[in-house]
């Protein structure tokens, strides 16, 4: 499948992964509306932005109307502890969005559709491989947001049954980072959180647990250009987009540290939580599309710090379920 002259819809396309694909489909001459309910200045200036709220049918309708192809990215940015004493305000849109999402595309006729879903969908376990989903249920960290992704993907697997869409591709990113995340200081992610309390000056700078455990980190520059080789060859299951690689946390923390000029005193509080041990996917299936992550750690942890040492005033312009 190629993209030139394709009228695309990114739902999601302001956010952390969406903004990358938006800027690639662009430059492979696609004619891209963006829908999301973030502040307009977040849109490519290149594409139609649609400001409306994806939750409701009627809207949903609106946006897909006369696109040949969708990028579904919607979904709602949380930590685990949130999503754990909120989880009514995460499972609603989550679910709301994906249900109309696809159900829109396939009233309006739409070829071509790819739901981006999660890495929380899986069981706790030190390697997460495709096929194994539907054999286990979500880690009780990623209850309400691992069902509430597996609902979107069933909904896909109904349509391919029911309505022989085939042209249904759907990726689960890993632990994805980079410019526009969510720095929001109650509900941020493990990256984005430590790299906005390290760029405050923070010290000594507090991390919960031993630094042990490892984490498959990807930068969402990659994870667009996964995301764009899975919906050219669509394949028929499920893509884990991820390095395959463990990054210790108490590695991120080093390289996040090695960045700043006045370095803090780093305290390990073990009597925390840390989390599971292992969390890595499998990426075998991503390598025989053709798919390789090429921003290091390093790298991407840098550029993500000088982009928010940068633009820290305007991370508010993103719109927040939980405000």
């Amino acid at each position: 499948m190629h993209f030139k002259d394709m009228k695309v819809l990114v739902a999601g396309g302001t956010g952390m992964i969406g903004i990358p694909l938006v800027k690639l489909l662009i430059e492979q001459g696609a004619h891209v509306r963006i829908s999301s309910l973030d502040d307009p200045s977040r849109a490519n200036p290149s594409a139609e932005f649609i400001r409306l709220d994806l939750t409701k049918l009627e809207n949903c309708r609106k946006v897909c109307s006369g696109m040949e192809f969708v990028f579904n990215l919607l979904g709602v940015k949380a930590s685990p502890a949130i999503t754990t004493t909120k989880p009514a305000s995460f499972l609603y849109p989550t679910v709301m969005m994906e249900m109309n999402m696809l159900e829109a595309a396939r009233i309006e006729g739409v070829a071509g559709y790819l739901l981006t879903s999660s890495i929380g969908v899986y069981a706790p376990a030190e390697i997460f491989y495709e096929d194994n989903v539907w054999k286990t249920f979500p880690s009780p960290n990623d209850w309400f947001s691992g069902w509430s992704k597996r609902i979107g993907e069933l909904q896909a697997e109904a349509y391919k049954i029911e309505y022989n869409w085939d042209s249904i591709a759907i990726v689960r990113p890993a632990n994805v980072y980079g410019p526009f995340d969510n720095f929001d200081s109650q509900n941020a992610m493990v990256v984005p959180s430590l790299i906005k309390r390290a760029l405050s000056g923070e010290d000594p700078l507090r991390v919960w647990g031993d630094g042990t455990p490892l984490r498959d980190f990807i930068h969402a520059n990659d994870v667009a250009r996964g995301i764009l080789i899975a919906a050219k060859k669509m394949p028929e299951n499920p893509i884990n987009l991820g390095n395959g690689k463990g990054v210790s946390i108490r590695d991120l923390v080093n390289i996040i540290v090695s960045c700043l000029g006045k370095k803090p005193e780093i305290i390990w509080e073990r009597s925390k939580p840390g989390g599971d041990n292992i969390r890595l996917m499998d990426v075998s299936r991503a390598r025989e599309l053709g798919f390789e992550p090429k921003i290091s750690l390093e790298q991407g942890i840098g550029d993500v710090m000088k982009w928010y040492s940068a633009n820290c005033s305007t991370t508010h312009k993103r719109y927040d379920v939980y405000d």
